[in-house]
């Protein structure tokens, strides 16, 4: 249920070098943020996820990975920034916070279009990356081994008859997962 946002998640490791000790931010804490947070901190890199969500932004601090709200946030440049915020404004957001010669990894996936202006990543030569799907081997091997957190972000389990309540209690903002069972 979680093998392919996982897979995801580990593609940025594939994707792009993260050092010990690199600040990393990941903007957006719905379940692709919440899992890209997680994998980024095994590298040893210093990860600080900023979302809207109190409650979802726990399950990173309960694994001693840092997490701020958009409010609390202070804007700290950092060496790879990861959007994942799923708006059209995440992206601007994430330029801004992509220091000069960092690297920004898209994970957002929009239909809808927005006035863009690219010169920032002209001037501060920002390295950007889009990134989809990923490897499924690492990502089962994080779930069967348990060193990523999944079982926090599900919000319910429900018998398959309940399957239309499910996908309304899914489609509510904060939800991250519904688990249906036979």
């Amino acid at each position: 249920m979680f093998a392919e946002p996982l897979a995801a998640a580990f593609e940025i490791i594939e994707q792009v070098h993260v050092a010990p000790g690199a600040s990393v931010v990941v903007l957006g804490d719905g379940k692709l943020g919440l899992l890209a947070a997680q994998v980024l901190a095994t590298t040893g890199a210093r990860v600080l996820a900023v979302g809207k969500h109190e409650a979802k932004l726990d399950v990173l601090r309960r694994r001693g990975i840092e997490a701020v709200t958009l409010d609390a946030w202070n804007r700290a440049r950092a060496d790879l920034v990861v959007e994942a915020t799923g708006t059209s404004s995440g992206f601007a957001m994430a330029m801004a916070a992509t220091r000069p010669r960092g690297t920004l990894v898209l994970k957002s996936t929009l239909a809808e279009g927005a006035p863009l202006n690219l010169a920032p990543l002209v001037i501060d030569e920002i390295n950007v990356v889009g990134s989809r799907c990923g490897p499924f081997a690492p990502a089962l091997r994080a779930l069967v081994a348990g060193t990523i957190d999944v079982r926090s972000l599900i919000a319910a389990e429900m018998p398959l008859e309940r399957a239309a309540e499910a996908l309304e209690l899914a489609a509510r903002p904060g939800v991250a997962k519904v688990l249906l069972r036979a």
